[in-house]
């Protein structure tokens, strides 16, 4: 009697921590699975999903092995969910058949200037790009890029340079027409018609406000609104760049309910971090993104380490199908 009597604390005391785990994971889940972003606690919870995903059913299944049979059953349900959202990313998707000009596209957040330029340059030539969008351009930058040759392999560019994290650009192998794709914004995010031969395509080089700030979500959102969606009237359209979001926020599945498709989600890349490179605090998380029109096929994904970056680039291919 006197061993039961002293068993029954640790019962109770693994009851509870088992509980508390288990309320924690729920309620971190409701904001993904009801489209919850709020403040900026709750957006930084929602990058992280990938994580509390795996840890939701570890959980679940130390709780059955426990007998907390409704503890157990219930994070499970959840976890198996969130798998049915996440597991996805990590296999290809069936390619649409298309036919068309086949482009690469590179997209690069520089760390207020502070990449390699010369390690960049020498990316965008072994990976035949066609098309870089640049975050966080700043005038010193545009200079390094020039040195290392940049214009030799893409010679248009629609430039918005500004010291700090502000500026941002676009480079490219074929004629560039500015345009103002993405309205206003907290920071620049250059936008340019790209006359490709045989069809064009408009592309903008994204880069939200981080919604982690003090001020709040706020202006992150409504740069993520002023985005635009694909125009089944005009010239095809891909958004690239450092989007500050996950596939799991509400902003970016907005944009691919409304006709893009992540490009990396579509080769089965979908889980690669590309922030913070070369860290594991905090958790790395997929906040870099090429969007294509969901009428591009896309072949190819590819992450790349730039030294000097925060962020991991990131490389497409797709195709433009002709008009």
């Amino acid at each position: 009697m006197a061993d039961i009597e002293e068993r029954r604390p640790r019962n109770k005391a693994t009851t509870f921590l088992l509980v508390l785990a288990a309320a924690a994971f729920v309620v971190a889940s409701a904001l993904r699975l009801l489209g919850i972003d709020g403040t900026r606690h709750m957006v930084a919870t929602t990058a992280l999903v990938p994580y509390f995903t795996a840890a939701g059913v570890l959980l679940g299944a130390i709780a059955l092995l426990a007998r907390r049979w409704f503890v157990g059953t219930v994070t499970l349900l959840v976890a198996l969910v969130l798998v049915a959202a996440v597991a996805p990313r990590a296999f290809p998707d069936a390619r649409p058949i298309g036919v068309g000009q086949e482009v690469r596209v590179m997209a690069a957040n520089l760390l207020v200037g502070k990449a390699d330029a010369e390690v960049l340059v020498a990316a965008v030539r072994d990976h035949a790009v066609d098309v870089l969008a640049l975050q966080e351009l700043s005038p010193a930058m545009v200079v390094d890029l020039e040195r290392a040759g940049l214009d030799e392999v893409l010679p248009h560019r629609v430039f918005l340079a500004e010291p700090g994290a502000s500026g941002s650009g676009i480079a490219s192998r074929y004629p560039l027409t500015a345009r103002d794709l993405a309205g206003p914004s907290t920071l620049r995010q250059a936008g340019a018609l790209v006359a490709l031969p045989g069809a064009d395509l408009e592309v903008v080089s994204v880069h939200p406000l981080p919604p982690v700030t003090p001020d709040g979500p706020e202006p992150w959102q409504r740069d993520m609104a002023g985005l635009p969606r694909p125009d089944l009237n005009g010239p095809y359209r891909v958004l690239a760049g450092d989007f500050n979001a996950t596939l799991d926020h509400v902003g970016l599945r907005r944009l691919l309910n409304h006709g893009y498709v992540d490009a990396a989600d579509q080769v089965g890349a979908g889980l690669d971090p590309t922030w913070p490179a070369d860290a594991v605090w905090p958790p790395p998380v997929v906040i870099d993104h090429i969007l294509v029109d969901d009428r591009c096929p896309v072949d190819t994904f590819q992450v790349v380490d730039i030294p000097g970056s925060d962020h991991r680039a990131i490389v497409s291919q797709f195709v433009v199908p002709a008009r």
